[in-house]
């Protein structure tokens, strides 16, 4: 069963590094280990550990703490590339809500088919 894929995903396109950071945005509250990570942004230990380097480099993610052996991770809220992907993420939900809306006070919408 395929997963629905986030607005954020839709606009930006499904890559590794977008999904990873899309779990974290999904789950901003909370610190994740990588495993974590790796099951909730639906990916394989491979593809993650191609990505995840950069994602350190660019301060995308931070370690918040170690629990145990395990590290763990959350977005980096403080980084500028975060902040306009946040305000990113919510100028699209806003804008489906609007859409949503609008779509309920006047019925479902009909599908328009143009003849040439």
């Amino acid at each position: 069963m395929e997963e629905e894929k986030t607005l954020l995903v839709q606009c930006l396109g499904n890559s590794p590094k977008l999904r990873i950071i899309d779990f974290l945005i999904d789950n901003r509250p909370f610190d994740y280990s990588k495993k974590e990570i790796i099951e909730g942004s639906g990916m394989g230990k491979v593809t993650f550990f191609k990505v995840w380097k950069e994602l350190i480099k660019f301060e995308i993610v931070q370690q918040t703490r170690k629990y145990g052996k395990a590290k763990l991770f959350k977005l980096n809220e403080g980084n500028e590339v975060v902040k306009k992907l946040l305000v990113l993420n919510y100028s699209l939900i806003k804008q489906a809500m609007g859409k949503a809306v609008a779509e309920s006070e006047i019925g479902t919408p009909q599908k328009v088919v143009l003849k040439s």
